[in-house]
């Protein structure tokens, strides 16, 4: 598959069927995600790959809270539209774990350090874009306290789950969005 070809066909899902997805597929995957550019090389991310409907029902319910403190503090009704009930049967979430201490030269730079998102964040645009190379649906999630999907995930306090991608084979069709122009997005100086 082209590279811009997957670029403009990828798109969030969040409806998947049931079957399983293969460990080697979801291996290729992850491998995707580590060859992501990140501060200085430091490969920040670590991954927790999650197929236990147990922990599925943890992370729905995790995200089913946030979305109603979202509700309540913001009063974006809109939200309400966005359901996470696939969080439960999807077959598999990884969660996308970052060090702050594996960031870059912005850790001694006012805001402290950063870096190791944004490295996080190319490892989960290099999986979705493998997801979908692969045949596979997929969707970047982050609707979540990171301390509690911390806890729920078992990762060490001084680490933090920055994203979780739900993988999967889609069920029915996915919706075309609507982009913007790259003309009415860009200014040259």
């Amino acid at each position: 598959m082209d590279l811009f070809e997957a670029v403009k066909e990828r798109r969030s899902c969040r409806a998947y069927s049931p079957d399983p997805v293969d460990e080697d597929v979801v291996l290729k995957i992850l491998e995707a995600g580590t060859w992501a550019p990140s501060p200085l090389n430091t490969q920040p991310w670590e991954f927790v790959v999650v197929t236990s409907a147990e922990v599925k029902e943890k992370i729905f319910r995790e995200a089913e809270r946030c979305k109603g403190w979202a509700l309540e503090k913001s009063g974006w009704n809109w939200l309400e539209k966005y359901k996470a009930d696939f969080l439960k049967s999807v077959p598999v979430i990884v969660a996308v774990v970052g060090d702050p201490r594996k960031s870059g030269v912005d850790s001694f730079m006012e805001g402290g350090p950063r870096g190791y998102e944004h490295g996080c964040a190319a490892a989960v645009q290099n999986m979705l874009l493998a997801a979908h190379a692969l045949g596979l649906g997929s969707l970047w999630f982050t609707f979540f306290d990171r301390a509690n999907m911390g806890e729920i995930l078992g990762v060490e306090p001084e680490k933090q789950v920055l994203a979780l991608v739900c993988l999967g084979k889609p069920a029915g069709d996915q919706v075309d969005i609507p982009r913007k122009s790259v003309q009415k997005k860009t200014r040259y100086l």
